[in-house]
C-alpha cells in the first residue's frame, strides 16, 4: 500500500466523448502512483433501454460505446497496472466482459483478469411484490414491468478486486462506489469506517459526472468563463490513506477546476446535503470546506459518515409505449403566426384521444405550460417574437404506427400549408418510465466472477 492513490473518471453517462479517457490514462501513466479510472455510463433510463436491446439480442443490453471507450487505453492500462472499472456493462455484464476480453486479445493480453458483478437485477422481487415504493405515479402502476435494478455498493467490487481483477465490469451500482471501491481495496479500508467511506464516496461523487466538475457545465461565457472548453480534460482525485482529497485534471488539458466548479458538482443532485444515501455510507456534506491548492487544484475537507442504510434503493422501469416527435421550421414576416397557425392544423389532424404537446421553439417553448404555445403566442409574455421558429409536436401512444401516423402530419405540412415550412422532421422512439422503490440488503445477492487463465475459465465467489 502507498499513501496516495489517484482515480480518474473516464465517462460520466452514456454518449460521453470517446476520447475523454486518453489523457486521463496518460496522466495516470506519468505520475507513476497507484491508480484507476472509472466508466459511469448508466442512467435509469439507459439501463431500461439496454434491457430492451438485450431482449432483441442477447449479445446486446451493455454500452454501445464500449470498445471506442476502452480500445484506446486499454493497453497502457494494463501495461502500468491501472485498474480499469465501468459500470458499462449495463445489462449485460457478461456480454460486455466478452467483448472486452476480445478486445485484450487484440492488444496482446489474452489473459487479462476480468471481474463480473451481478445481482442488481431484481426484477423477481417486484414481480413477488416486495419492493417498497418510494416514489410512484398512480399511472405507472398497471404499466408492464420491464426490469429492477438495485443500486449496489463498493463491497462486490471490492470483493472482485481481491481475487486479481484489473478490468472490472458492472451493472447497476451508486455512482460513488465506483471510486469507493478500488480506494477502500488499495487502503485496505473497512466498509464500517464510516469516516473513510464518506471520504471516498465523496470522491466519487465529485468524479462521476466527467467534465462536469472540470468546468463543462459550469461554462457560462462573460459570466463563468471556462478556457479551450473544447478539450476540457476529465477529472482526476488524489486520496491520501488518511482520507486527504485534492480534485485536479490532467496536464496540458482545457477546462478549469477551481472552488466554484467544485461546490457546483458538490451540490449536484444532492436533496438533503447532511444525509445523502448511498449503498456504502451515510454521506454528511455540511462540513465540507474546500481550499485551491493551486491553479486546476481544490483540496477538500469534511467530509463525514454514518451508517449506511440497511435498505438498497431500486429503480423500476416499465414500459412507456411510444412517442412520436414532429417539427418544421417557419423564417421570416409573421414565422410565429404561421407556426401558430401549423399547430392548430396539426392538434386538429392528430386523433383526439391522444395526449398532444405543442410549442413554437425560439418563442415561449421552454417557459410554457403544455398547449400554451399554441393557446397564446401573441400575448405580452416578455419574449420577443423571433422571425425564426419551429413549430414542434409530440405525441404518446401504446402503438408504433398510431404515433408514426400522428407525426406524418407534420410532413403533410410542406405542402398542405401554411406558407413557407421546411425542414420537417420525425422520429418514433420507444419510452421507458421509472419508479423508485427499496429493498432490503439482505434481499439483493450480489455475486462476483473473475476471469482467469485460460481465457473464460471462472472463478467464482460471493461478496460476503
Amino acid at each position: 500500500m502507498t499513501a496516495q492513490f489517484l482515480i480518474g473518471c473516464g465517462a460520466g453517462f452514456s454518449g460521453d466523448r470517446i476520447d475523454a479517457p486518453i489523457p486521463v490514462v496518460r496522466d495516470l501513466v506519468r505520475r507513476r502512483t497507484p491508480s484507476a479510472i472509472f466508466f459511469e455510463t448508466l442512467g435509469e433510463r439507459t439501463l431500461a433501454l439496454a434491457q430492451l436491446r438485450r431482449l432483441e439480442d442477447p449479445d446486446e443490453g451493455h454500452e454501445p460505446l464500449l470498445e471506442e471507450l476502452l480500445r484506446p487505453v486499454l493497453a497502457d492500462c494494463l501495461d502500468a497496472d491501472i485498474a480499469m472499472i465501468g459500470n458499462f456493462g449495463a445489462a449485460n455484464p457478461a456480454g460486455a466482459a466478452r467483448r472486452i476480453a476480445g478486445l485484450c486479445a487484440a492488444a496482446g493480453f489474452p489473459d487479462a483478469p476480468i471481474g463480473v458483478v451481478e445481482g442488481d437485477e431484481v426484477t423477481a422481487l417486484a414481480q413477488a411484490g416486495r419492493l417498497a415504493p418510494a416514489s410512484l405515479d398512480s399511472a405507472l402502476q398497471d404499466r408492464p414491468l420491464i426490469c429492477a435494478n438495485a443500486y449496489l455498493g463498493a463491497e462486490p467490487l471490492i470483493a472482485a478486486l481481491a481475487q486479481g481483477a484489473r478490468i472490472l465490469v458492472t451493472g447497476r451500482v451508486a455512482d460513488p462506489s465506483l471510486a469507493v471501491a478500488p480506494l477502500a481495496h488499495h487502503f485496505s479500508w473497512a466498509p464500517a469506517d464510516c469516516g473513510r467511506m464518506a471520504t471516498a464516496t465523496l470522491a466519487g461523487h465529485l468524479l462521476e459526472c466527467g467534465a462536469q466538475i472540470t468546468g463543462g457545465y459550469f461554462a457560462d461565457p462573460g459570466w463563468k468563463d471556462v478556457p479551450d472548453l473544447h478539450r476540457a480534460g476529465f477529472p482526476i482525485a488524489e486520496v491520501t490513506a488518511e482520507g486527504g482529497l485534492t480534485i485536479g485534471k490532467p496536464a496540458d488539458t482545457g477546462g478549469l477546476v477551481s472552488e466554484a466548479t467544485v461546490k457546483e458538482q458538490l451540490l449536484y443532485e444532492i436533496h438533503d446535503p447532511s444525509s445523502y444515501l448511498t449503498p456504502d455510507v451515510t454521506l454528511d456534506m455540511t462540513g465540507v470546506t474546500l481550499r485551491a491548492q493551486g491553479p486546476d487544484r481544490v483540496a477538500v475537507f469534511g467530509a463525514r459518515g454514518r451508517a449506511r442504510p440497511e435498505h438498497l434503493k431500486v429503480t423500476v422501469s416499465v414500459d412507456g409505449g411510444y412517442l412520436g416527435e414532429g417539427e418544421i421550421s417557419y423564417a421570416g414576416p409573421n414565422a410565429v403566426g404561421r407556426a401558430r397557425l401549423a399547430l392548430d392544423v396539426l392538434a386538429r389532424r392528430v386523433p383526439q384521444h391522444l395526449r398532444l404537446r405543442s410549442d413554437i421553439i425560439g418563442y415561449r417553448s421552454v417557459f410554457a405550460d403544455e398547449g400554451s404555445a399554441v393557446a397564446d403566442v401573441a400575448g405580452d409574455t416578455g419574449f420577443p417574437a423571433g422571425e425564426d421558429v419551429r413549430a414542434r409536436i409530440a405525441v404518446e401512444s401504446d402503438s408504433a404506427q398510431e404515433a408514426e401516423a400522428a407525426v406524418r402530419e407534420v410532413v403533410a405540412l410542406l405542402c398542405c400549408g401554411p406558407a413557407g415550412g421546411g425542414g420537417a422532421r420525425t422520429q418514433v422512439r420507444r419510452r421507458v418510465h421509472t419508479w423508485s422503490a427499496t429493498a432490503p440488503r439482505a434481499d439483493v445477492d450480489a455475486g462476483v466472477r473473475v476471469r482467469v487463465a485460460p481465457a473464460w475459465r471462472w472463478r467464482e465467489a460471493s461478496h460476503d
